[in-house]
């Protein structure tokens, strides 16, 4: 069981264009962008009706990243905060760490799902509302 490191913050945006421009001028690196949407969507997220587009923004040094997310749906602001504002940590052993989590008393709102054969995800409630998601890369 272990926590490797924040692989990214995700936050909601209402001008995801202008947010993306402003990350971009600040210094970031542009590692992708997608449209996000369809049932395994809602899976993942925990919400109906996604529909939405992420741009993903890398630190310069590699470390973490930055997940910008623009929801198109459900346009509700409530729902999408109570899930897409996250952190997110690359972890090792995501069973033993949920399971502890459990054991603590820690509120798991979105049980571990396989996201493309690449990532074993979960997604928790911590202190304060906070959203943690924690992945683990599948060793293929």
């Amino acid at each position: 069981m272990k926590i490797h490191k924040i692989d990214h913050v995700g936050i909601i945006v209402n001008d995801l264009s202008a947010a993306k421009e402003f990350f971009i001028d600040f210094g970031l690196d542009v590692l992708g962008e997608a449209e996000v949407d369809g049932k395994w969507a809602e899976r993942i997220i925990g919400l109906t009706n996604v529909k939405s587009t992420i741009v993903m923004l890398g630190m310069p040094d590699g470390q973490a990243a930055l997940e910008l997310v623009k929801f198109h749906t459900p346009s509700d602001i409530g729902i999408q905060q109570s899930f897409a504002n996250h952190i997110a940590f690359a972890v090792e052993d995501i069973e033993s760490i949920v399971a502890k989590l459990k054991k603590k008393g820690t509120e798991v709102f979105f049980d571990i799902q396989n996201y493309g054969n690449a990532y074993k995800l979960c997604f928790v409630h911590g202190p304060e509302g906070i959203v943690l998601e924690l992945a683990e890369k599948i060793k293929n």
